[in-house]
């Protein structure tokens, strides 16, 4: 019988025992016996005390100034009263701060609620209450939107307390990571210190090493930026870069002045520092790996990022519950393709009656992973219906080719069905891409009488460039069947971006049913 995720041992999630869905999660590879994420800071501390572990515009910290803090913070947390399986939020932007008190988290067995500084109020209130939040750590400029709980905005003094630290299990949830929310309340992904710690293990295609510098792009509250930069930076001993906060001229400025090796980012914060690289060029011959994932890459940003940094987008694909699924290997780069099954994961492709499906034909994709999130937080239901049979259900939609690569087809929720026959709103936006005048495209499905849902397309003109909706439909008929050509192309200055950068489809969807006579026309859709 397979090893499960979890022992036998009881760790709750909210109101339900993770032990209650601890066989639903099998995986191949042995355990990495009490492997925690504070012990990777740990041993870095002492084989490379003077290296740098985190850098930012204004300062850096050593690897053991960085160790020596986070034991101040967590005997100053324990102080506070509180005490492991308690929840911390954590609302500040990317800083040495938010690092030390998620790492503060890690080492008491605190349960770390990483927030988004871009979240309004309200947002921020549901997560408190859902969460359970004991305390929130507030960044001084956003702290006034965080209420409910007690608030810090100051970061306390690290020295002075003492007392011993508990035992923390690799078991144990170390985080609450919400999804994006995009159709209905955000849900509360609980990763435990060994999901992580695999996730991050597995997330780095070209392995990281001491002499590296990484680059944050994304934000720590994101699972890229999380799993992606900061853990594999501290697994293998490696330099974190942090931005605050996302600017494609300010982001370049930190790949030359740290001569970052790694970068990870969204698809969009790519197509932004491709046009700044163009415009005001920067010295980036360090880079060798860039890594996008969050949203597709579209293969014409994937080429254009090549001409301009000397070094291929590596596409990414996975999701808060379990990041990352598929990787393009670098030695064998698919164009288009989300890549193969990263290293000691398996994928199913099922149709509607839970059947694999044959090669080349469209299914949902179901993984199983050392780095599947443990449920959902206080939501026994939700977590029931994310696992089938020891399967994580992804609600992507993918097929597989004759060589093993999986190509990304779509959302099972964003599916547009025109009169019986599927489309997916990726393949049309990826046709749009590949003209010169297209910045950005989203594609949804509108409703229409005779067919059901037609596809209507978003298009953002890059700068300098002019064409109409006729030209552009033209374009595409080229590139797809006639049925997939959009019934509409609607202009605008840039797509809205949800708070991790995707394409906010829910807010084109409502700007369709605010104005459903909308013409082929600009408007601006904001961001």
């Amino acid at each position: 019988m397979p090893r499960t995720l979890l022992r036998s041992r009881d760790y709750r999630i909210g109101n339900v025992f993770l032990t209650r869905y601890s066989f639903l999660r099998p995986y191949p590879r042995p355990r990495i016996k009490g492997m925690t994420l504070d012990a990777l800071l740990h041993r870095h501390a002492k084989r490379q005390p003077t290296k740098p572990a985190i850098i930012t515009v204004e300062r850096s910290i050593s690897y053991a100034e960085l160790d020596d803090s986070v034991t101040c913070l967590a005997r100053h947390l324990l102080g506070r009263g509180l005490r492991p399986g308690d929840r911390i939020a954590v609302h500040w932007s990317n800083s040495i701060e938010t690092a030390q008190l998620l790492l503060a988290a890690f080492r008491t067995g605190l349960i770390a609620v990483p927030i988004n500084v871009r979240l309004k109020a309200l947002e921020i209130a549901y997560i408190f209450q859902h969460a359970g939040v004991r305390i929130c750590f507030s960044e001084p400029a956003v702290a006034p939107l965080a209420k409910g709980v007690e608030v810090v905005s100051k970061m306390p003094a690290l020295n002075g307390a003492s007392g011993p630290l508990p035992e923390v299990d690799s078991d144990q949830p170390a985080a609450i990571l919400y999804t994006s929310g995009t159709t209905a309340r955000p849900k509360g992904a609980v990763h435990t210190h060994h999901s992580l710690f695999e996730a991050a293990h597995m997330l780095t295609p070209d392995p990281v090493g001491p002499a590296d510098t990484v680059f944050a792009v994304t934000q720590l509250a994101h699972v890229s930026g999380l799993i992606g930069i900061l853990l594999p930076a501290l697994q293998q001993g490696a330099s974190a870069v942090l931005l605050r906060a996302f600017e494609s001229g300010a982001a370049l400025d930190l790949i030359e002045q740290f001569h970052c090796t790694y970068i990870l980012a969204l698809p969009a914060m790519l197509q932004f520092i491709a046009e700044e690289q163009t415009r005001h060029p920067r010295d980036v011959s360090s880079l060798r790996s860039i890594v996008a994932g969050g949203d597709t890459v579209p293969v014409s940003l994937q080429q254009r990022v090549y001409n301009l940094f000397g070094a291929s987008v590596l596409e990414i694909h996975g999701l808060t519950e379990s990041c990352p699924v598929m990787l393009n290997p670098a030695s064998a780069i698919r164009a288009g393709s989300i890549g193969l099954p990263v290293s000691g994961i398996s994928i199913r492709v099922i149709d509607l009656h839970a059947r694999e499906v044959e090669e080349g034909e469209t299914g949902e994709m179901l993984v199983q992973s050392p780095a599947n999130c443990a449920g959902y937080w206080n939501d026994p239901k939700a977590t029931a219906d994310l696992f089938a049979n020891g399967w994580l259900r992804t609600g992507d939609l993918a097929s597989r080719d004759a060589d093993g690569y999986y190509w990304f087809k779509g959302r099972l929720k964003q599916l547009i069905i025109r009169g019986g026959s599927n489309i997916s709103p990726q393949e049309v936006e990826e046709a749009l891409y590949q003209h010169r005048a297209v910045m950005e495209a989203g594609v949804i499905g509108a409703p229409d009488p005779v067919y059901g849902e037609v596809p209507v397309a978003f298009v953002a003109v890059r700068a300098g460039r002019t064409i109409t909706a006729d030209e552009l439909r033209a374009h595409a008929r080229e590139l797809l069947s006639d049925y997939k050509v959009p019934d509409r192309i609607l202009f605008v200055e840039a797509l809205p971006k949800g708070l991790t950068g995707k394409i906010d489809r829910r807010h084109l969807r409502d700007l369709l049913i605010a104005q459903p006579n909308l013409l082929e026309q600009h408007v601006e859709a904001g961001f």
